[in-house]
């Protein structure tokens, strides 16, 4: 080996030791604030449901009802391509994906609602319901892998009714075994920071009531007024809700029609691609960003239902939102009606197969260090990694396919794209 080359210096060790000392409450606060993604799947879509109406077939009620609009507006894949513009390479593949998932898992995530959609009677007795109903289907292998309730939010004229409702929920699980690990709560209407703190401080109330470890009861914040994107000071609310969670925020969801109509726009243009709405959502994401925190856009109210050219006019407009926000980041959204699925399911499935060669390709060159025309990073295989695993987590995509083309097991890809959670598989295993 040749003689090494002398190597200047100016600086005395303890003048990087003393930097790292005085960054060292950073270092901590960083790691505290944007632990990174937390590992989890992430549902494509969340469906609520009135709580008055909840039943234990509701899950597969929906998927056969999708089912049925499938036969009856695209009994074929020719059709249904050409309802939503899917593309003759992908039509066949995607439509029969679409119809497995629907007999497989035509819910992602589902939630029982008891705000704006329940006009129940008796709501401590729908709430009851619900939580033996959503027991017995993880018990008996029926459930959503994400279910839970929507509660009324902590303004004054309903805050006891939504504390109640929660208590009686919840009291319910527990006495029917323990709070499932897919268990989603939503907090609506969120307008102060105080009001995130207050449902903090319920939940942790909870846990002591019942003995559990403390902050195993998460929720999400949902959007739905300016001054949760605003605050009076000029400040982004909805950042600061974020850290007054406590670590216990699992996702912002967008609310579409609230929020518009909070701005005054007319019932007309109250979309989830509206100028406005593009905005809250944008700073929904650079506030959630880092933190583990997931985002979700809102849902269409225009539904696919009377004549076949109706029905196909909502798909492709369902269909399209749905892959615009796709591309914008927002892997999640809500749906309304059974016959949304096929089209939810349908873009999910197009945007992950219509990306899924090159994105494996490029990770695959990343991984063994192989020169291509593209030069990624870390941060980019992290990207291309967490795709494919979206991909996976939905049915998108099938192991054997992404293995074949990249040459990695789930548990590489897990390597690549969180930290957190390739050790939540391996503690698994």
């Amino acid at each position: 080996m040749g003689q090494q080359e002398q190597v200047a210096r100016s600086l005395a060790g303890a003048v990087s030791e003393g930097i790292s000392a005085s960054l060292a409450p950073v270092d901590a606060e960083l790691e505290r604030r944007y632990p990174g993604d937390p590992g989890t799947r992430q549902p494509v879509h969340t469906v609520y449901v009135p709580g008055e109406v909840f039943a234990a077939d509701t899950i597969r009620s929906w998927g056969d009802k999708a089912i049925a609009a499938l036969d009856e507006h695209a009994p074929d894949a020719a059709t249904f391509a050409r309802a939503v513009g899917l593309s003759d390479e992908l039509a066949e593949p995607v439509y029969d994906r679409v119809r497995a998932k629907l007999e497989r898992e035509p819910i992602e995530d589902l939630r029982v609602d008891f705000e704006d959609g329940y006009k129940g009677k008796d709501e401590d007795q729908d709430a009851a319901r619900a939580a033996r109903l959503i027991a017995e289907a993880y018990e008996n292998g029926t459930a959503a892998p994400y279910m839970g309730i929507r509660m009324k939010c902590m303004e004054s004229p309903v805050r006891d009714r939504g504390i109640r409702t929660l208590d009686v929920f919840l009291s319910g699980l527990m006495e029917a075994g323990g709070l499932p690990d897919g268990l989603v709560l939503t907090l609506p209407k969120v307008t102060y920071t105080e009001q995130v703190t207050a449902m903090v401080r319920l939940v942790e109330e909870f846990e002591k009531a019942r003995d559990l470890d403390a902050g195993r009861i998460g929720f999400e914040i949902q959007v739905e007024t300016s001054q949760s994107i605003l605050a009076a000071d000029g400040t982004a609310a909805v950042a600061r809700m974020i850290d007054a969670a406590e670590g216990r925020a699992t996702g912002l969801h967008y609310g579409t029609f609230d929020y518009s109509a909070c701005l005054g726009v007319s019932a007309a243009y109250q979309a989830s691609d509206h100028p406005a709405a593009d905005h809250a959502k944008a700073v929904m994401q650079v506030a959630a960003a880092g933190t583990g925190v997931r985002v979700s856009d809102g849902s269409t109210n225009v539904l696919p239902v009377g004549t076949t050219a109706h029905v196909h006019e909502a798909w492709k407009l369902h269909y399209d939102l749905t892959r615009r926000a796709l591309a914008r980041a927002y892997y999640q959204g809500w749906d309304m009606h059974p016959a949304h699925i096929p089209t939810r399911y349908a873009a999910v499935f197009a945007f992950y197969r219509e990306g899924f060669e090159a994105a494996a390709k490029r990770l695959s060159a990343y991984a063994n260090q192989v020169d291509g025309d593209v030069m990624d990073e870390p941060a980019t295989a992290k990207a291309l990694s967490g795709y494919l695993l979206r991909g996976l987590d939905c049915g998108a995509l099938d192991i054997a396919e992404v293995a074949r083309l990249t040459g990695l097991t789930r548990a590489d890809l897990e390597g690549f794209s969180s930290p957190r959670r390739a050790a939540l598989t391996a503690s698994a295993q």
